[in-house]
This record gives structure tokens, sequence and C-alpha cells, in this order.
């Protein structure tokens, strides 16, 4: 029992809903990867409401950053100790917490993967999450259908981390493919070797990380004139980079991911040009509903008819749309950010 009780994630837990009790109707665990993303916050919002709606007992769970394995596996192994009939994880790596995930389904647990797949993606028995490869795609075609004659881009990729989580690859290569750029590996990004790509950098997802990767790929191209961001965040610190270069923003095309509420503002403002709304809200509800089902009468999710997991929606934000790239307004994706 100390291995159970060591570490960070029982400190760093949060119960909604009161302890697991048998015989009080099912029971489930949300594990993201921190508490103080607002990704993670919506995703949690979501999980509570439907869990409030239908009856079901939910514990959550966070790491302190979002590469916190420990934490991760710690509540895993809460949750199968305390008798839960489901888990639903946002991995902090995708291939670390496998192990922790096959014996909570050795164990009798559901486990779904919210928004990051696990490596393989059927270590989990489902998984609920925006078509990452399309909500880069969507970045890309709308990128390269705006500029028009793309044989002058110069493009910067800034990317989570360089364990290349599959969110990330997902995003970046179906951005990389909706620009008319060749991939080689689709498993990994920045091997492409089409001269338009000017280079590839990490930002851990945040401004200040993006504002750095932004200035190193500039100190091998000051001329770059379309950003793919991982994120809004990121792309919002790339922004502040090229800004300091002295850099005109209608010379540049800037893009992210996500759609949360303060990205599409920056949309709004003009900072980022177009992003792509996912719905982790929608997720997470998805996902407590799932666990109900299953504890019910052992019904186990379906993906979406031609792809291996649930497809929870995206949509391209901007207020510049173009002929064949579908999109929503800035006003739209205010009413709908991460709903």
């Amino acid at each position: 029992m100390k291995k159970l009780f060591a570490g960070t994630a029982l400190a760093l837990m949060a119960t909604a809903g009161g302890a697991f009790a048998a015989g009080h109707g099912p029971s489930a665990c949300l594990i993201t990867k921190t508490e103080t993303n607002p990704f993670f916050v919506k995703m949690k919002e979501g999980a509570e409401a439907a869990a409030a709606e239908i009856g079901v007992s939910l514990s959550t769970f966070s790491g302190k950053f979002d590469t916190d394995v420990e934490a991760q596996v710690a509540a895993i192994e809460t949750c199968v100790a305390n008798g839960a009939d489901g888990i639903l994880i946002t991995p902090a790596q995708s291939a670390a917490v496998v192990p922790a995930v096959l014996a909570a389904r050795e164990a009798g647990l559901l486990v779904i993967a919210l928004d990051t797949p696990l490596e393989p993606i059927d270590a989990a028995d489902a998984t609920f999450a925006t078509d990452n490869f399309e909500a880069g795609r969507l970045a890309g075609a709308w990128a390269a259908a705006t500029m028009g004659d793309t044989s002058g881009a110069k493009i910067a990729g800034l990317n989570i981390d360089p364990s290349q989580p599959s969110v990330g690859v997902l995003r970046n290569q179906g951005f990389m493919a909706g620009f008319g750029i060749e991939l080689n590996d689709p498993n990994r990004w920045g091997d492409e070797d089409d001269p338009r790509i000017v280079g590839n950098d990490v930002t851990q997802g945040s401004p200040e990380g993006g504002r750095k990767a932004m200035e190193n790929i500039l100190a091998i191209d000051p001329g770059v004139n379309v950003v793919y961001g991982i994120n809004e965040p990121a792309a919002a610190g790339a922004w502040e980079a090229l800004k300091a270069m002295g850099a005109d923003k209608d010379d540049i095309l800037i893009t992210g991911v996500d759609g949360g509420c303060a990205g599409v503002r920056d949309v709004e403002a003009g900072i980022i040009d177009a992003t792509s709304q996912q719905y982790p809200l929608k997720m997470a509800s998805l996902g407590v509903e799932a666990i109900a089902q299953y504890a019910a009468d052992g019904t186990l999710p379906e993906n979406t008819p031609g792809k291996n997991f649930l497809d929870t929606g995206v949509a391209l934000i901007t207020d510049h749309p173009v002929d064949g790239i579908p999109s929503i307004s800035v006003a739209e994706g205010l009413e709908l950010c991460w709903g």
C-alpha cells in the first residue's frame, strides 16, 4: 500500500460527488494532465455536470505539470483500489501510462482516453477526441488557400515537446498535409524535406515557449511568413517574437489549434488568423455517460465509422473564410468555445 500512496497524486487529488461507495450507483475517475490549464478545467466541468445529471460518483485527479506520469499512474492505482467502474484520462505521456492502464482494464475497469490517444491507441478501451490531424489539416489548407501562390511560403512549425506525443504529431502533420507539404514518416514531425519549411521547434504549449521557439526559427530565416502553432498560447508567443523583429502582421499568417475562449479572442484581435476549435467539455461528458452505460450492462463505446476513435468534432474559426475550406466566424467560436 505504500506504493499506492507514494508520489504526488493523492496530494493533488480533488474529488467531486464524494468518495466511491459500493451500492450507490456507478463511479468514475477523471485524470487530467493538470488542474489549472483552461482546457482541462472545461473538461472537468463537463464530467462533473454529466455525473451530477445521471447519478455517477466522480473523483478527479491531476498532475503538477503536463508530463507528470507518476501522478497519473498513482491516480490510476487509486481508482482501481477504490473500485471505480471506469477511468477517463488525458495521458501525460501516451506510452508511459500504458502499463497502468492495462492493469486497470485487467481489473475490469473501462478506460477511455480523452483528447490524446494512448500509444498504441488500443491500449485503452476507447478514445474520445478531436480528429487532431483534421484540426491541423484545416488550418494548413486555410493558410495555403489564403496565400494562393505558396511557392514563397516560409513556414515555422511550433510544436509541443521533443518526445513528440501523438496529439502534437497529428496536428503538425495535418497542417503540413493541408498546406501541400509531402509527408515522410506521418508518425513524426520535422523529417519533411520541403524547402518551404524553415524549421520546427518546441514550445511546451506556452506563450513563452512560443516566443523562444519563434526566435530560434527566425535566427535561421527572418522572413518567416506562415506559422503553425500547436495551440493558441504558442501561436500568440510567436507573434510577440515576430513583432519584436519588426514584422508586419499583414505579411504573416499565424494559425493555431484548440479554440479556447482566450484563443478565439486572439483571433478576434488579429493576433492569430485562424484556429481549429475542439470540444473538451463534450469529450468528458460523453465519457461519463459511456462509463455509466458500461457499469449498467457492459456496453463498450463505439468508434466513429471509418475511424479508430470517437470523433468529438472540430471547426475552423476565422473571420476571413476561403472557398472550399469549411469554417465558422469568431462570433460563433466565442459562443461555442470548448463546449
